[in-house]
C-alpha cells in the first residue's frame, strides 16, 4: 500500500545503482528533506540505543556485533545490553575498519566486548551499571529457556490424536547469526503433521562440550554450519554417542535433515496380489483338515504368502497357507496353469468354485 509521488502518492522514490554509483547523492538529498519535513531528530547527549545488524564470532577478537546507533552517543567503555547478552564496549570500528571512540545517531559501528552473539534485529541499550545489565540479561535468558520448554495443551492433544508423532531435536551452531537464523527457519519449515523439527538451541560459536551435553540429554542432533567442534567436544560426542554433522552449504544440511525425517516415518504397508487359484475339488482328511485341489489361473502361489478365500466375489477369510503341494511333494511356489493341493491354516470351510487370492505385504518408504 505504498504509492510513490510519480503515481500520485505521497512517498518519494529514487532509482539508484550501487554498481555505477548513480542516484546516491539524490537519495541522500531526499532522505534529508524527508527527515526535515517529518522533524526527525536524535539527541546525541543521551545514553545510546539502537539495533543489532549482525553478530559473529571472530577468531582473534571474540564476539563482534555490528550495530546501528539510532539515538544518543555510544562510547568506548559503555555497558551495553542487547537481548540476553551484555558487556563493556572494549573497542569500536567504523565501516572502514578504523578505530573510533564514539558513535553518534545514525552511525553504524562494529563493537567488541559482548559476552555472546546477540540476534540480528535485537535492540541494544546502554546501561548505567554492569550489575544491572547482567541481571536483565539473566532474566531474559531464563524467560527464553522457559518458553522453549513449554508445550501448549493443544500441541499435546494434537500429538496424542496423531499417535505416531515423532520429534527431531536439533542444535544449530554457526559462524554468523544471520546464517544460523536462515538455517533454523528452513529446518523448522520442514516440520510435518507426523514429524516435528525442534531447534532446541542456536548460537554463534564453535561446538562446545555443553552443546554435546545438551544433545545427549535431549537426544538431539548437532548441526555445525561453517564451524568445527573443539577437541573436548568431539571426544564427549564419541563417548555419549551424539551425532555431529558439519556443513558449509545450507541446502545440503536441509536435504540431509529431510532424509533423517523420512527415516523416522513409519513405512506404509502395501498389498501386492501375486496370483489367483480356483478350487476344483475339496478333500476332507481327518486330523489334517480340508485340502483344496486347485489350479493356478493367474500369477503364482507362494508357500510364504498370505491368502484370501473369495466366494461369490466376497472375501470370506484372510489368513496364511498351511501347506502347498504338487502331487505328494511340498513346493515353494506353483506357477500359472499348474494344479496344486493347498490348505489354509486354521480354516476348513473351503468349497468347490472358491477362488484363493495370494498376496504379499510390501513396505513402501514414506516421503515428505
Amino acid at each position: 500500500n505504498y504509492l510513490v509521488e510519480e503515481w500520485g502518492g505521497k512517498y518519494q522514490s529514487q532509482d539508484v545503482s550501487a554498481k555505477k554509483g548513480l542516484g546516491v547523492n539524490e537519495l541522500m538529498e531526499k532522505v534529508l528533506l524527508e527527515a526535515e519535513m517529518l522533524d526527525l531528530k536524535a539527541n546525541p547527549s543521551r545514553p545510546a540505543t539502537g539495533s543489532i545488524i549482525e553478530s559473529s564470532l571472530d577468531k582473534g577478537r571474540g564476539y563482534v556485533a555490528t550495530v546501528l546507533v539510532q539515538n544518543g552517543t555510544l562510547r568506548v567503555g559503555d555497558i551495553v545490553l542487547a537481548g540476553s547478552n551484555y558487556g563493556k564496549v572494549k573497542a569500536m570500528f567504523n565501516e572502514r575498519n578504523q578505530r573510533v571512540k564514539e558513535a553518534g545517531p545514525a552511525t553504524p559501528v562494529l563493537i567488541l566486548g559482548l559476552n555472546g552473539a546477540p540476534q540480528a534485529g535485537d535492540t541494544f541499550n546502554v546501561m548505567p551499571t554492569e550489575q544491572e545489565a547482567r541481571e536483565i540479561a539473566n532474566k531474559r535468558e531464563q524467560l527464553q529457556r522457559e518458553l522453549g520448554l513449554r508445550i501448549g495443551l493443544e500441541e499435546i492433544g494434537r500429538r496424542r490424536a496423531i499417535g505416531n508423532f515423532h520429534e527431531l531435536n536439533i542444535i544449530v551452531k554457526g559462524d554468523v547469526d544471520g546464517s544460523i537464523e536462515a538455517l533454523s527457519d528452513s529446518l523448522i519449515k520442514l516440520s510435518t503433521e507426523e514429524v516435528k523439527v525442534n531447534v532446541l538451541h542456536k548460537a554463534v560459536g564453535a561446538i562446545s562440550e555443553s552443546d554435546v551435553a545438551l544433545a545427549a540429554a535431549s537426544d538431539a542432533l548437532i548441526i555445525g554450519f561453517q564451524v568445527r567442534p573443539s577437541q573436548a567436544a568431539r571426544r564427549a560426542a564419541e563417548r555419549d554417542g551424539v551425532e555431529i554433522r558439519l556443513y558449509s552449504v545450507i541446502y545440503q544440511a536441509i536435504e540431509e535433515v529431510k532424509d533423517a525425517m523420512e527415516g523416522m516415518l513409519a513405512p506404509e504397508i502395501k498389498e501386492e496380489v501375486i496370483g489367483t487359484a480356483e478350487v476344483l475339488q475339496v478333500y476332507k482328511i481327518s486330523k489334517v483338515g480340508t485340502i483344496a485341489g486347485a489350479i493356478v489361473r493367474e500369477g503364482k502361489i507362494k508357500r510364504s504368502c498370505k491368502v484370501r478365500l473369495i466366494r461369490d466375489g466376497i472375501v470370506r477369510y484372510t489368513g496364511e497357507l498351511g501347506s502347498l503341494k504338487r502331487f505328494k511333494d511340498d513346493v515353494k511356489e506353483v506357477l500359472s496353469g499348474y494344479d496344486c493341493g493347498l490348505s489354509i491354516a486354521g480354516y476348513n470351510d473351503i468349497q468347490e468354485g472358491d477362488f484363493i487370492e495370494a498376496f504379499e505385504e510390501v513396505e513402501v518408504k514414506k516421503t515428505l
